[in-house]
């Protein structure tokens, strides 16, 4: 790779870690806002399913302006809804006569920096001049996860030395990451996916393509079955295993995280020597696996190994996509990122607003929850099965 890109990839990495605070960090909160604010269970899933819908909404919307206005404007305005949506998430609730719309209108608006983070990230790598395109794709993804951990760790030890009374000041320190990150922004070096005068597929052939509804429906399900239990992590820990918080955000949604950024890293390094095919029905195997187990098994010791064990199994999921929807049509473009984004945001709203819905349903019982939401990854598998019988010059 040209020297002068990698502080282009390095940026991309951090954008990735921002994406990390957008949607696991006001999750870690979610008991906090539930006891100092009174709001019910119904109200927290709200949040989840605005977080993750208007990402899907800016994904749909990216595809409109994203390539008229370019990628330089467009991540610098993503990283500064991000951080703003952070710092107003310590000033709304407190100045609206509803605390809940206050934090509700915050997570709307750095939704919007995590949708097009999500849209824009991967295709800006995938276009800096490279000659190992699925390594450094395999890298960029781990990247979340590794910025998940973090998040997890710092948020677990901050509010463990400084207790979770205090959840603003860290909120504020979370923010300056994507400050940072508008100013890399202004200055990388950025390429066009495509030569002059060439253009991406039409909305209309990727319509008609079936590896890409395929691909879609898979990157549907791969969201819901990483969100659906990475979300609730944190919750289930504390409230339906009854630990402590902290022993319970270190045991569940970071175990999770760790492992889903392991199995990333194995296949960027040793993918060339395995089949991505079977890879991710193994995966989804083992995704349904852990899913009966987080809800099934009596001891919380086996439900958390179960939970992080989740995170191994749908660590290939999203990437895996990107990958093979990037070589099955190499001119998507921005397009293909976005609508596949949009899939996967969609998944991520619905799988925890699923297991949100049928907790509350069942006095708060998240086990019940949880078992409900293995129909995504038996519905991954599925697809997966079937796209493997398609032939690949379709």
């Amino acid at each position: 790779m040209d020297q002068k890109y990698n502080k282009t990839i390095y940026a991309c990495f951090a954008g990735y870690i921002v994406q990390a605070i957008i949607n696991n960090f006001v999750p870690l909160l979610f008991l906090t806002f539930q006891r100092s604010y009174n709001i019910p269970l119904s109200q927290i899933t709200m949040l989840v399913i605005f977080n993750f819908g208007v990402q899907l909404l800016v994904d749909l919307l990216a595809i409109g302006f994203v390539d008229k206005i370019g990628y330089r404007l467009s991540m610098i305005l993503a990283h500064i809804c991000s951080a703003a949506g952070l710092i107003f998430l310590t000033i709304l609730p407190e100045i609206f006569p509803s605390t809940f719309l206050g934090i509700l209108i915050s997570v709307i608006i750095y939704a919007i920096g995590g949708g097009l983070l999500e849209v824009l990230v991967s295709p800006i790598v995938e276009s800096c001049p490279s000659k190992n395109k699925e390594k450094a794709m395999s890298m960029l993804h781990s990247f979340y996860c590794w910025g998940h951990v973090g998040v997890i760790l710092f948020s677990t030890l901050f509010f463990h030395f400084f207790g979770t009374n205090n959840w603003k000041i860290l909120t504020l320190i979370w923010s300056i990451l994507p400050i940072l990150n508008t100013f890399s922004f202004t200055k990388v070096p950025l390429v066009s996916m495509f030569e002059e005068n060439d253009t991406g597929l039409s909305i209309k052939e990727f319509f008609k393509n079936k590896i890409f509804w395929l691909l879609l429906i898979m990157m549907v399900c791969a969201g819901a079955s990483e969100q659906a239990v990475s979300q609730w992590a944190s919750t289930f820990a504390e409230k339906g295993l009854g630990i402590s918080k902290t022993l319970g955000d270190l045991a569940g949604p970071m175990s999770f995280a760790i492992l889903m950024g392991t199995s990333r890293l194995f296949f960027g390094k040793y993918g060339d020597k395995i089949k991505l095919d079977k890879f991710m029905v193994y995966s989804t195997l083992l995704c349904i696996l852990s899913y009966l187990g987080i809800a099934l098994f009596p001891l919380p010791q086996l439900s958390l190994i179960s939970c992080a064990l989740c995170g191994l199994s749908v660590g290939i999921m999203w990437p895996g996509s990107f990958s093979k929807a990037a070589a099955a049509m190499p001119k998507g473009g921005t397009a293909m990122f976005a609508l596949l984004a949009l899939g996967g945001d969609l998944g991520c709203s619905g799988g925890p607003a699923l297991v949100g819905m049928v907790s509350d349903s069942f006095d708060d019982n998240l086990k019940l929850g949880i078992l409900a939401g293995t129909i995504f990854p038996v519905l991954l598998l599925l697809g997966l099965l079937k796209l493997i019988k398609i032939p690949k010059n379709l």
